[in-house]
């Protein structure tokens, strides 16, 4: 099945230049990602755009924040201005505004705490709730679905990934669902990376098909961090 979900979307490939297809052994075993997000399910949280942060001076609580990433990765603070939040662990925006602090403040103790999670992944097709999960850790393909309370009767036993890159080519990722409920190929269940779109598909390929034209062929804009139906 998995074979033919692939050929489909080759040809779709074909007719548009910017789909890149993906064998989804080639993208990551189960629970690793592409670029900043690490390679294990115990990878420490990344700060994404859209996330709410809580940063707290112990000796200082005046200077006490609670401020949102922007779309660019930054955040504005009192005394130090801007300064990049995304990309980084928590852990590792603690230590930089630290080195920042410690310029204008003696002995700065400051903690950085995540308090909502901006970055989501979308699920859509033949599940039970279909709709976009909270990415506060790494998650795989079977873990959204079964977020999303599982697959329907309907549900065609594989999945298409698409994977957004900003400024590359997207990735259509055909996700083979039954080799990983049989044990046979768990390196299908891969790991999901903000605003990542899981579609399961009715049984019929035609659905796959028009899935594909819909969101590839005819470039349907998807804006990062903005939720609509998929359906």
């Amino acid at each position: 099945m998995v074979a033919l979900i692939l050929f489909i979307a080759l040809l779709s490939a074909a007719c548009n230049p910017s789909v890149v297809v993906k064998d989804p052994t080639a993208v990551g075993a189960p629970g690793t990602t592409i670029g900043k997000v690490g390679p294990t399910l115990m990878q420490e949280y990344v700060i994404q755009p859209g996330d709410e942060l809580d940063i707290k001076f112990f000796y200082n609580p005046d200077l006490n924040e609670l401020v949102i990433v922007r779309p660019d990765g930054r955040i504005s603070l009192q005394l130090v201005g801007e300064t990049i939040a995304a990309g980084r662990t928590p852990r590792a925006l603690t230590q930089l505004l630290t080195q920042e602090y410690d310029k204008e403040l003696k002995k700065p103790v400051i903690t950085v705490i995540v308090r909502s999670f901006g970055a989501r992944v979308y699920v859509d097709g033949e599940v039970e709730k279909p709709g976009e999960l909270e990415l506060s850790g790494p998650l795989t393909v079977m873990q959204a679905i079964a977020r999303a309370e599982g697959a329907t009767e309907k549900a065609w036993q594989e999945a298409i990934v698409i994977r957004r890159i900003y400024g590359k080519q997207p990735l259509v990722i055909p996700v083979d669902i039954e080799a990983v409920l049989t044990g046979e190929d768990f390196t299908q269940d891969i790991g999901l990376v903000p605003f990542d779109i899981v579609y399961v598909p009715r049984s019929p390929i035609a659905d796959v098909n028009l899935w594909v034209d819909q969101y590839v062929r005819r470039n349907i804009p998807i804006h990062f961090g903005l939720f609509f139906p998929l359906r």
